[in-house]
């Protein structure tokens, strides 16, 4: 929080940028003809990649990583959440509780800090579900969240 001043600090002072660019780079020779024609015909080997081969849509490789979630194209990283559910009375629409710890600026304690959310869920997750919820677009005047996942049942 306070930070002490050194006692002996050093001054260090800055180096002219023209000495110093004399000092660190050393004498370079004057490129010759041949030496060009070598560099000019080297640069295109390396630029040259070899063609990436896309696999199909339905392909395996594909599948197993996005399975679970939905493709994001082009909108970012959405904030994402993990919650209990805590009221599954309403149609599509859960209650989700999420708990977090945050340090008291005077006292420098952790407190728990509650918020509630109402997320969209087709899953079908029931009171007591651990739910990975995801920011969406406004579904009505106070949902803006959606169920992605039911990380774990509730016991029964």
């Amino acid at each position: 929080m306070f930070r002490r001043k050194k006692k002996e600090e050093e001054i260090v002072e800055p180096v002219p940028a023209t000495e110093a660019a004399s000092e660190s780079a050393p004498e370079q020779a004057p490129a010759t003809d041949a030496s060009l024609s070598q560099a000019d015909s080297e640069a295109p080997a390396a630029e040259t990649k070899p063609a990436s081969v896309e696999a199909p849509a339905g392909s395996e490789g594909v599948a197993a990583k996005t399975a679970g979630k939905r493709a994001t194209s082009g909108r970012g990283n959405r904030v994402q959440k993990i919650g209990i559910v805590t009221s599954d009375k309403m149609q599509k629409t859960v209650l989700v509780r999420v708990d977090r710890t945050v340090l008291h600026q005077k006292y420098r304690r952790y407190v728990k800090r509650r918020s509630k959310f109402m997320a969209h869920d087709d899953l079908g997750s029931t009171t007591g579900d651990r739910v990975r919820i995801v920011e969406t677009r406004p579904l009505s005047a106070r949902k803006r969240w959606r169920v992605v996942e039911i990380v774990q049942k509730a016991a029964k």
